[in-house]
């Protein structure tokens, strides 16, 4: 429930201080109070609305802090701007590295609505291959993929998936029928496709499948690209079902198996320490994330 109440501006500049320099002693020297009025000014704004602001000691933000920080953050600009004393330009430009297969299925479909509602932030998009703690350089927000933690970079979570066996209905007509692709027997039969992104032991475990990872046969570095194979009958694909649904949806492509097993590989938002202090990156990787989540719900 919202509270009717509106936060005091002292607790939102303690609040935002905080974020920024992730001190309490430097937020009460930058505010010109007493690092015990900063945390009391910032404890009173997280009960009037019901939310934890920061995890731990080092004052890194929750899901709700690094959300609120960034409607903080926009309203506080807004407030700093004199009536007829705007500057000419007020665009922010913003490097966002991405994988192909996620660009392409999940981020641009959604970008349309980005645009409509911050049209002062401009979007530099580039590709960077989905390979475990890859850096992407001169990108202010970079998509990685694996299982983390990236000790080189700030993240959070994007993106979790289940996965499951899938193949063209041409593969499964000549090949099958499969009764869950669940025994060592159905999966022997089959031409297993390879990516170094997911392993097929996620699928052998959850099934009890005692068979070993394939150690030869055609690989994928990209997972839209295994999909792509897979629909022009290469073989049977682990398939990240969020991300390959639309294979699905068209009938490219079709499941073996009703089972479904959470990988333990996810995307990932990742930033150089610092960069959430930018009002464009706070902003984006927040609203990417509630585009993710609507979208699940």
């Amino acid at each position: 429930m919202v509270s009717p109440r509106l936060p005091s501006t002292q607790g939102l500049q303690a609040f935002e201080a905080v974020a920024r320099l992730r001190s309490v002693t430097l937020a009460a020297e930058e505010l010109a109070v007493t690092p015990s009025a900063v945390s009391h000014r910032i404890r009173q704004l997280e009960l009037l609305l019901g939310l934890k602001f920061f995890t731990g000691s080092d004052f890194s933000l929750s899901a709700d802090g690094m959300a609120y920080l960034a409607r903080v953050r926009e309203a506080i600009a807004a407030l700093r701007q004199v009536p007829g004393q705007e500057p000419e330009s007020q665009v922010r430009r913003l490097r966002v590295a991405v994988t192909p297969t996620f660009s392409r299925q999940m981020l641009l479909p959604r970008l349309a609505r980005f645009r409509d509602a911050y049209p002062n932030i401009e979007l530099m998009l580039q590709v960077t291959m989905p390979v475990r703690n890859t850096t992407a350089e001169e990108a202010d927000i970079e998509l990685r993929f694996g299982s983390g933690p990236f000790h080189d970079r700030e993240f959070v979570q994007l993106l979790a998936d289940d996965v499951s066996p899938v193949c063209s209905p041409a593969y499964l007509e000549r090949h099958g029928p499969f009764d869950g692709f669940a025994t060592d027997a159905e999966v022997s039969r089959a031409q297993l496709l390879r990516t170094p992104l997911e392993s097929w032991r996620t699928w052998f475990k959850a099934c009890g499948v005692g068979l070993p990872e394939p150690a030869t046969g055609h690989q994928f570095n990209d997972l839209g690209l295994a999909l792509d194979a897979a629909a022009e009958d290469f073989g049977v694909v682990l398939m990240h079902l969020r991300l390959g649904s639309a294979w699905l949806d068209n009938g490219r492509l079709v499941r073996l198996s009703q089972r479904s097993v959470p990988s333990p590989n996810a995307y990932f938002l990742c930033w150089k320490p610092g960069a959430m202090e930018r009002w464009e990156c706070a902003t984006f990787v927040e609203w990417l994330r509630e585009a993710l989540r609507e979208r699940a719900a």
